[in-house]
């Protein structure tokens, strides 16, 4: 793993609240000149630390303003009842993240759709066919005052 010294940190942070902004003004915002700020983000490109750049979206114009996160625990802890539910999320449209977690359950999901009619379709056509699913709990999202996804 590369170490990440301050001025990479400074120049993620902002890439962060805005990958659109422009090289000139990035390196401006971390007292680089334009050429070694340039050369420093295609470092962490290349090295793949900056994996992507991503866009934010309106979820309620989109149809995913109804977002859950949801607790899924399995009956059976095999290899293959894991790597079956983990394909089933795959191609589940409205799972925004599935991520196999340590604790009382197995997975938690971002699940994100229109509104609760929607989710009680996902909640018993997707997860609630799966024969080794036997605990589903549902938190819905009230607000997110904090939201840093991209």
């Amino acid at each position: 793993m590369t170490a990440i010294d301050p001025i990479d940190q400074k120049i993620l942070r902002e890439l962060a609240a805005n990958a659109r902004i422009s090289n000139v003004q990035l390196a401006e915002r971390v007292s680089l000149s334009p050429s070694a700020c340039l050369r420093r983000v295609a470092e962490m490109e290349r090295t793949g630390l900056i994996r992507g750049y991503g866009v934010r979206t309106d979820p309620d114009r989109t149809g995913r303003g109804f977002a859950v996160y949801v607790m899924v625990g399995l009956s059976h802890h095999t290899k293959a009842a894991q790597e079956g539910f983990e394909r089933a999320m795959a191609i589940a449209p409205e799972v925004a993240e599935c991520h196999n977690i340590a604790g009382a359950f197995e997975y938690l999901l971002r699940v994100e759709c229109a509104g609760l009619a929607d989710y009680k379709r996902f909640h018993t056509e997707v997860p609630g066919t799966r024969s080794h699913v036997n605990a589903i709990t549902s938190h819905i999202v009230m607000g997110s005052p904090k939201d840093r996804r991209a």
